[in-house]
């Protein structure tokens, strides 16, 4: 796969990274040397090879879903800056024109 430098500032405009425009081509390099490690990869025969899940040998540990520190949503709703209709509200991460 080629990576270009249009490729790099694309991906940075859609993962919101700020590449100043002097490391463009640096980045374009490094991004050219992983995809073609990964390439390299796809090459193993791994026939035979049972998938790996879990490289350390421990079981998930699940616990009662409830909360630890907030007992109370209006206790909590108190320490929220901003808030509408009873929801935490957040800042806007994906706008839907950028994308088109």
């Amino acid at each position: 796969m080629k990576i270009t430098e249009d490729t790099i500032k694309h991906v940075a405009v859609l993962s919101r990274l700020e590449i100043d425009e002097k490391d463009i081509a640096k980045v374009t390099e490094q991004m050219s040397s992983i995809i073609n490690m990964a390439d390299q990869l796809s090459e193993v025969n791994t026939d035979g090879v049972k998938e790996t899940v879990q490289v350390v040998d421990r079981d998930t540990v699940f616990r009662e879903d409830k909360p630890e520190h907030w007992q109370d949503r209006d206790e909590l709703m108190k320490n929220v800056p901003d808030q509408a209709n009873g929801f935490i509200k957040v800042p806007v991460i994906i706008n839907k024109d950028e994308d088109e």
